[in-house]
């Protein structure tokens, strides 16, 4: 099934219809999606990290958990199948589409449905609300997300405890600000892991269109050093050829949000900004002397609206602070998710 999760794109598969060997499920999937080429022209991809994206579902054995949910980042130009991150945005997908492949059971009277997902990629559990009618996902609706054109059925998305998923701690240094080829920069992981960065340390504004930062070829090459230095810092090892940690670059709000963002994926500018890299850059900016606090403005207690190209983010983080140990108390956003199409695939 193919399904708009967020503003990404993906392919799902029920986990039982692939193979078992991790070897032979990555080539199959590198068959499908059309990997590697830069246009994916042979295959399902849609020649974008962003829509070159698998979930695996499957029902979990796991107690008070429903399903079971791996994230694939397929390569483009590179035939490359990534499972050291999450995607929150093909989340967001994962509840209806269990429901749709009847891996959760729902009453015909049901109006919405709690699903339980345990991310495998992170062994970090998500709740996703799921509105229903007649036993199937609703998925009109009137909720409208930044990066997505129309509207649809809102879908919340609450975090079990996600902080320090890939690297074991929000704060993978034990320090709120580490210093990286003279860049002051917040190396965070609250479901995802980022290195945070003032645009300006980098000789940029940080309101740059995607395609004005991607050109700027002196500034990607010294991203990639420091993001290079920040896997190593971040206990991620070698990072030369995965896809975390991701790069966001924060600067002060010019459209009605809290800060302005630019994400790199690592090497690609993201159009709007990734579940969980949003929820990651929002709780950094809600700790005190860190790159995203100094331009932050104040908002409400509890939300960090990011301000992306193509629109907004709302994240829902709240944070303790005692002494210099912080505390994620709270985690959530709200996102939909379609179902495009249904059917098989034929592998090259």
């Amino acid at each position: 099934m193919v399904l708009r999760g967020g503003s990404s794109k993906g392919l799902y598969f029920v986990r039982d219809d692939l193979p078992t060997d991790d070897g032979a499920r990555d080539d199959l999937l590198l068959r499908i999606m059309g990997s590697p080429d830069e246009r994916q022209i042979d295959g399902l991809g849609g020649a974008h990290p962003l829509t070159s994206k698998v979930a695996v579902v499957g029902q979990s054995a796991r107690p008070a958990i429903d399903v079971d949910y791996q994230f694939l980042q397929i390569g483009v130009a590179e035939p490359l199948v990534s499972d050291r991150q999450n995607c929150g945005n093909l989340l967001a997908g994962v509840g209806p589409f269990a429901i749709e492949r009847g891996l959760v059971d729902v009453g015909t009277e049901a109006t919405e449905v709690r699903v339980r997902i345990h991310m495998v990629n992170t062994a970090t559990t998500a709740v996703a609300a799921v509105p229903v009618a007649d036993g199937a996902p609703v998925y009109d609706g009137n909720t409208a997300i930044s990066g997505v054109p129309g509207t649809a059925a809102a879908i919340r998305l609450e975090f079990d405890d996600i902080a320090g998923g890939s690297t074991g701690a929000l704060l993978p240094t034990g320090a709120p600000v580490d210093t990286i080829d003279g860049v002051a920069c917040t190396l965070i992981d609250n479901g995802m892991p980022v290195v945070v960065m003032r645009a300006d340390a980098l000789g940029v504004g940080g309101h740059e269109s995607c395609d004005e930062l991607e050109s700027n070829t002196a500034l990607r090459t010294r991203l990639e050093s420091i993001r290079l230095e920040a896997g190593r810092r971040m206990g991620l090892g070698d990072v030369r050829d995965t896809t975390i940690p991701k790069l966001t670059l924060v600067a002060e709000p010019v459209d009605g949000g809290q800060l302005s963002t630019r994400t790199f994926i690592p090497h690609r500018c993201h159009d709007a900004i990734g579940v969980l890299g949003a929820v990651s850059v929002a709780t950094a900016a809600l700790l005190p002397g860190t790159p995203a606090a100094e331009v932050a403005r104040p908002g409400s207690a509890g939300r960090v609206v990011l301000e992306h190209p193509t629109g907004l983010f709302e994240a829902a983080v709240s944070v303790t602070i005692a002494g210099d140990v912080a505390t994620v108390d709270r985690a959530g956003i709200v996102r939909t998710a379609r179902k495009l199409m249904d059917g098989d695939a034929f592998a090259r």
